[in-house]
């Protein structure tokens, strides 16, 4: 199942993942199905996600790749060698998507978006975006943009509201991807979480998953390296929450909800 924009519904978030470990866990991903693979040059994994895809078999038109350029690199030049420093790791010729993976306030980001465009017209990407935008720079980014941009990944979990970031997202025919969907495991332990999962023989991971992805445009990346919660993460496709379970769920969001907090990133909340 994918998103509206044909993105896997459910992908693999390798990080922390690295050397034969990672290989394992992207290779065991792609026989339970997983079509879509989440790095960046940031995990130092990129050669194992190239690596474990390799292994599994499946032609690489088949596979959603994404990789992210790190705020530090985002001037034209540097984003430019992260770029063929990806592909080198990964070694292939392309990625889809190739994403900004934070927005960075001291480098012009009409910049950071030609050299992104750049990387979609010489055929480095089929589909170009960012990660972890807020709403402000979401905005700045969709009008200065020469490419259309296709996907946002940020935090989303039900402890997080990020109903302003989703209702942009929609407005630019723009997938949301979900990143840290389980809360970093916080999520696992919650009652109400918990009694829903026994209503359906689930997991917790699964309710959770199950919720973000019945939202219109949002994909997910869970991170395991364990084979069997990896095939439990991508089962969420025989069920359907009600309406009542849906609006619960998103009841959990707390004003402190964010668990990604890093001292350059914009302020998220007043954004």
């Amino acid at each position: 199942m994918t998103s509206t924009l044909h993105l896997p519904a459910i992908g693999l978030g390798p990080w922390q993942s690295q050397h034969d470990d990672g290989v394992k866990a992207v290779r065991i991903a792609i026989e339970k199905g997983y079509r879509h693979i989440d790095t960046a040059a940031r995990y130092e994994n990129e050669a194992a996600v190239g690596e474990g895809i390799r292994q599994s078999g499946i032609a690489r038109d088949e596979m959603f790749v994404t990789t992210k350029v790190w705020w530090t690199e985002l001037h034209a030049g540097a984003f430019r060698r992260s770029v063929e420093r990806s592909l080198s790791e990964l070694k292939f010729n392309y990625v889809d998507p190739l994403l900004i993976h934070w927005p960075n306030p001291d480098i012009p980001l009409e910049e950071t978006l030609e050299a992104l465009a750049d990387a979609h017209r010489q055929g480095l990407a089929r589909k170009i975006g960012v990660s972890n935008f807020p709403v402000a720079w979401l905005e700045r980014a969709v009008a200065a943009s020469p490419v259309k941009l296709s996907v946002n990944q940020c935090e989303y979990h039900p402890y997080l509201n990020q109903q302003k970031v989703l209702a942009a997202c929609a407005k630019h025919d723009m997938s949301f991807v979900a990143h840290m969907p389980l809360g970093s495991g916080r999520l696992i332990d919650d009652p109400m979480i918990a009694d829903i999962a026994r209503r359906y023989g689930k997991t917790s991971a699964q309710i959770l998953l199950r919720w973000l992805v019945q939202q219109p445009g949002v994909a997910a990346l869970p991170k395991s390296g364990n084979a069997q919660r990896i095939g439990e993460n991508i089962d969420v496709f025989d069920f359907a929450l009600d309406d009542d379970e849906m609006h619960r769920i998103a009841g959990l969001a707390s004003p402190d909800g964010r668990i990604s907090k890093v001292s350059w990133a914009p302020q998220w909340d007043t954004a």
